[in-house]
């Protein structure tokens, strides 16, 4: 397998419609908005590498993000169907990456580019990788 296969195997995908209330005065997705966007498809694709906040946080351990890089590259409208693609990288002993998109599905143009920069914390607030979260890279 090539490395850019290799790639496309860990692309996770989470398809979402726009709701109205989700929409500012200009009748746009409001740009706040679209960070709950990309953290539903975080979560779900974590959840599919077996991790569960709720499970981690019984045992001390927190995910956190600290830092978000998001370039906005068009809007989003009520009732534009959109697709969130996710991607998760190491980047370091402490710190993982999550590369975002999201684009619209009618026309597939892309809405946003994100990176997403995260930690684990155990309970002294202290970098940890538990062995679960270790095997998510793999």
């Amino acid at each position: 397998m090539t490395d850019q296969q290799d790639l496309v195997t860990k692309i996770f995908e989470v398809e979402l419609k726009v709701r109205d209330y989700e929409c500012d005065m200009d009748h746009v997705v409001n740009n706040a908005v679209y960070l709950n966007y990309l953290e539903h498809a975080r979560h779900e694709l974590l959840e599919s590498k077996g991790l569960n906040f709720g499970g981690l946080s019984k045992r001390g351990i927190s995910l956190v993000v600290t830092r978000i890089e998001i370039d906005y590259k068009g809007s989003l409208v009520s009732g534009d169907r959109f697709v969130i693609r996710s991607s998760l990288q190491r980047s370091g002993r402490i710190r993982f990456l999550f590369i975002q998109t999201i684009h619209r599905i009618s026309d597939y143009r892309l809405m946003l580019n994100a990176i997403v920069t995260g930690t684990a914390l155990n309970a002294r607030g202290r970098p940890e990788f538990p062995t679960e979260i270790e095997r998510a890279f793999e």
